[in-house]
């Protein structure tokens, strides 16, 4: 197993790297300017990143995520040859999109690669993998165990040449922002279907479609995430045509599982990164501040809370990227239990580091002054995202020990 980095992958990270340097951190704190409550217009993508998009997207730094069976769409990238492409893109919680890159649009832009029709492709994927619209994918609910996906109560019954949807969801990401214009939406077209998994089905619908009616913002541990945001949403007699349905009735479950393992790797990639990033700051940290009488390195807590950082970081970097080489090797549905234990690993470790970074800062480290505080925050909720801890734990302990039964 060879995780050496091809010349192809290096030239793009100091391509990455540079761009980062002379483009991305110099804009963090004006980013956290647009996120402020009195700006009016927070929830929409600001032109500076959207200039910094045209930038990237002309230096070939540009959805570098899909890999190769997506044809055409993709640029030749493995999962294994994204992975430290997509560290370096989450040190910076909103970088990502400065190279389309971002989760929802990421997941989205894959299921209608994979699963879309040619219509849809043109109506939808094209402008997404242009960078002209942004989406989301509305599949949580505040009222069932959204976990277990065949809990999901949202319905989708068909009347005539339309499908209608009626149902609640929540912390739909990305439903807040202005230039999203079109969601995934996951619901049941057939609640009685004795095949629990072919209960559910996934449609396309605009966010201009009469019904749809966004409550408000979310909040993840007091951040709201402007521009993106975490929208509660109701849709009261939301009416799309036929064509709108992904792949055909009682095929969500299965696009859900197709999208869904990527996605977990690419946060875990990015989780990585970040941790990567809290502990450069707590070497930087450590050897500035001065504390009772020397430098805070002289400190054996210190040394220590740095020494282990570095250790779960790699370990959690390795393991992504064993994970990732799977998946190109023998498929995502092979790769499943790899990208189980990543998705376990990568946020707790994060959130560790973070912590610990956190701590060594001071005060400071629980301010806007850092990143640390609001990628805390993130990390805290990826322990959710694409399926809680909890779950990934339950299914991996099941799998692995029915080997030996």
């Amino acid at each position: 197993m060879d995780f050496e980095y091809s010349a192809q992958v290096k030239a793009l990270l100091t391509q990455l790297n540079a761009f980062m340097d002379t483009h991305v951190y110099p804009n963090e704190q004006r980013m956290q300017a647009h996120h402020r409550h009195d700006n009016p217009q927070r929830w929409s993508t600001p032109e500076w990143l959207q200039d910094l998009q045209a930038k990237a997207q002309a230096e070939g730094l540009w959805n570098l995520f899909l890999p190769p069976v997506y044809g055409a769409y993709s640029p030749g990238l493995t999962n294994l040859e994204y992975a430290p492409l997509a560290e370096v893109m989450g040190r910076v919680t909103w970088a990502p999109e400065v190279f389309n890159c971002n989760a929802p649009d990421t997941g989205n832009m894959e299921v209608l690669a994979k699963y879309g029709s040619d219509w849809q492709r043109t109506q939808w994927l094209e402008p997404l993998l242009a960078g002209k619209i942004r989406s989301a994918f509305a599949m949580t609910e505040p009222d069932v165990a959204s976990s277990d996906a065949t809990n999901i109560a949202t319905r989708i019954e068909r009347d005539a040449d339309d499908y209608v949807i009626n149902g609640h969801k929540f912390y739909i990401s990305g439903a807040c922002r202005q230039q999203c214009e079109i969601l995934i939406v996951m619901g049941k077209t057939d609640p009685d279907h004795s095949n629990r998994y072919q209960q559910q089905s996934m449609i396309l619908v605009p966010m201009n479609t009469p019904g749809v009616r966004v409550i408000r913002p979310m909040q993840v541990l007091g951040f709201d995430d402007a521009p993106e945001g975490h929208a509660e949403i109701v849709f009261e007699n939301v009416r799309v045509p036929l064509e709108h349905m992904i792949l055909g009735e009682g095929r969500g479950f299965e696009i859900a599982q197709g999208r869904l393992g990527p996605g977990r790797i690419h946060h875990c990639m990015r989780s990585v990164g970040a941790a990567q990033r809290a502990l450069e700051m707590m070497c930087q940290r450590a050897n500035q501040r001065t504390a009772f009488g020397r430098p805070l390195i002289k400190q054996q807590s210190v040394r220590e809370d740095i020494a282990k950082s570095a250790c779960e970081i790699e370990q959690a970097r390795l393991l992504t990227l064993m994970a990732a080489q799977r998946m190109d090797v023998a498929g995502n549905k092979h790769a499943k239990e790899l990208i189980a234990m990543i998705k376990i690993v990568a946020p707790n470790m994060a959130l560790d580091v973070l912590d610990r970074a956190i701590q060594l800062h001071g005060a400071v480290g629980l301010s806007q002054d850092t990143f640390l505080a609001s990628m805390f925050a993130w990390q805290r909720a990826l322990r959710f995202a694409d399926g809680p801890d909890a779950v990934h734990m339950m299914q991996l302990g099941r799998n692995l020990a029915g080997r030996y039964a």
